[in-house]
């Protein structure tokens, strides 16, 4: 606050004395009316305004003298080829001494090595003032130049010309190169931070084909925290993640880091999107509750043909229907990550067979001019047209909402496809369940069983055994430790064998040592022996599924 300017209203203060003629104090006016009359105190008075020499007139200055005394580099010219009328000592020493009456063109290549004749000449003809800034000449220094039109005299019948007035900027003009060169390469940093940290190769489950693309903002936008990450759970399953952190630069790049290590741990535990996002979120407050960042978390069961999802703040699903309806996935969402306060729920949308889903961050749909709902309005327009492989669809959504490499945001899209399969592809996927009734001799039934189905998918002998006793070992742990109601289900695709027992107990088992003299607790063992892989959740109703996989021979 300018305290002078109360002054009046404080105790013990004086106005600050006026500066011209021109003060709104009459004091001032008066004491500076009576030094231009000379009236006033008596010559003997030092304290007196008698005692001020006067200031002289303008006509009284040379303006060469004024013009050779300036540190700044000035030029006259005048008429239409800019004959040198006169450069002042700056001038010289910069660029040594010009001929007078000599056109600019040839005694000044100067001018040219800064592209001032063309301007030059456009102020000529205009008579308008025009200034380039930072300008770099031959000799490595850099200057802001004004041209300024100079009136021709009719009277002395003098030509019109310019004056050329250049300042210096070279310390200027590095000091913002090397801050311009600072943030390229702190810019260069986040990116290849930032790339390094998305997957580098996304992984292809057996029913899904999956694209995804990420552009970082423009150089004069710092770059985001946006990723996004595909992780295979086993059994066919498929959890799907798009996030983005709020900040910018190399800290939002490595939070956002760090996130995606975490959803990719908690999706090991093949839990719910919801207990995944509660557990994502407490992680979030503990790494930096400054940091503001969304996340959306979708799991793909092939069995029921949808996609169950949990929102931290993010943008909703799109899914298009194979027919070009598109549909938004709308509840539940919650605050983003780092709130710590909110009970996360799961939500479903249906992705059946033909249909497409995107997941996306904010750049590709915000624009500070508009609207975000123009934005999403937009998206799903094109998102309704957009058909081919999943990367094709990801380009055509980028150009669609002008997505160019000076966007002001970074943009992670990533597009799932579920496809339909006709004809020979259809027959190397087949599903077969059972319904385990009954007590101890439903085990016999789901041997049968799966040697049946096992057969008819026309697999190699040692593969049906092994699917066989598989099977046996997790219907027995069911029938022993399970509640009804229990099912078996043989799954396979052009890449595997998937056996899955659920049943209405939530226990899940884990593997352990047997003893020697032990009667049971080998049939886990025996499944993770012979199996590719295996493992178990806990199954939206309050019950248990158990699963293993076998590679197929290619």
């Amino acid at each position: 606050m300018n305290f002078t300017r109360w002054s009046a209203r404080l105790p013990g203060t004086q106005r600050r004395a006026a500066r011209d003629d021109r003060s709104p104090v009459p004091a001032a006016r008066a004491e500076y009316a009576q030094a231009d009359t000379g009236s006033g105190p008596p010559d003997g008075d030092p304290g007196g305004p008698g005692t001020r020499s006067a200031a002289p007139a303008l006509e009284d200055l040379s303006a060469r003298d004024i013009l050779g005394q300036l540190p700044a580099l000035v030029a006259l010219v005048h008429g239409p080829d800019h004959r040198v009328a006169y450069v002042n000592d700056a001038y010289t020493a910069a660029f040594g001494p010009r001929p007078c009456g000599v056109p600019a063109a040839e005694a000044m290549p100067e001018l040219t090595e800064l592209s001032l004749l063309p301007l030059m000449d456009q102020v000529l003809r205009s008579g308008t003032p025009r200034t380039v800034k930072s300008r770099k000449a031959g000799s490595g220094n850099s200057y802001t130049v004004t041209c300024t039109p100079v009136r021709r005299d009719k009277d002395k019948k003098h030509e019109s010309g310019v004056l050329v007035y250049a300042a210096d900027v070279t310390d200027h003009a590095e000091a913002a190169e090397r801050l311009r060169t600072s943030e390229s390469r702190h810019r260069e940093t986040a990116v290849t931070l930032q790339r390094s940290l998305l997957p580098q190769e996304l992984e292809q489950p057996d029913d899904l084909r999956i694209a995804a693309t990420y552009q970082p903002g423009g150089t004069d936008a710092a770059v985001g925290g946006d990723w996004y990450d595909v992780i295979t759970l086993g059994a066919g399953r498929t959890a799907l993640v798009i996030g983005d952190v709020m900040g910018r630069g190399v800290r939002a790049a490595a939070v956002m880091g760090q996130l995606r290590t975490a959803v990719r741990a908690y999706a090991r535990l093949d839990l719910p999107p919801h207990e995944v996002l509660q557990l994502l979120d407490g992680l979030a407050a503990e790494i930096d509750a400054s940091q503001i960042a969304t996340c959306a978390y979708a799991v793909h069961d092939p069995n029921e043909g949808l996609l169950v999802y949990s929102s931290a703040g993010h943008l909703p699903i799109l899914v298009r229907d194979e027919d070009g309806t598109v549909h938004r996935a709308e509840d539940p969402t919650g605050p983003p990550l780092g709130t710590g306060s909110w009970i996360h729920t799961s939500g479903t949308i249906a992705l059946p067979p033909g249909s497409t889903a995107v997941l996306y961050t904010d750049g590709l749909v915000e624009r500070r001019s508009e609207d975000i709902d123009e934005g999403m309005a937009a998206l799903e327009r094109a998102l309704s047209g957009a058909k081919g492989a999943p990367q094709v669809v990801c380009d055509r959504l980028m150009r669609s909402l002008n997505i160019t490499a000076e966007h002001d945001d970074d943009v992670a899209v990533l597009v799932v496809q579920h496809p339909a399969r006709t004809g020979p592809t259809a027959e190397l996927f087949h599903n077969a369940s059972l319904d385990l009734l009954g007590g101890i001799e439903a085990a016999p039934r789901a041997r049968a069983f799966a040697t049946g189905v096992l057969t008819s998918w026309r697999f190699p002998m040692e593969l049906c055994e092994l699917g066989v006793l598989a099977a046996g070992e997790l219907v027995a742990n069911s029938l022993q430790h399970g509640t009804p109601p229990m099912r078996l289900g043989l799954r396979r695709t052009d890449r595997r064998l998937i056996i899955e027992v659920t049943d209405g107990d939530d226990h899940l088992p884990r593997r352990r040592r047997a003893e020697p003299g032990d009667e049971a607790g080998r049939g886990i063992s025996i499944v993770a022996s012979i199996a590719t892989s295996w493992g178990s959740r806990r199954t939206p109703g309050g019950g248990k599924a158990v699963w293993c996989e076998f590679s197929l021979p290619q």
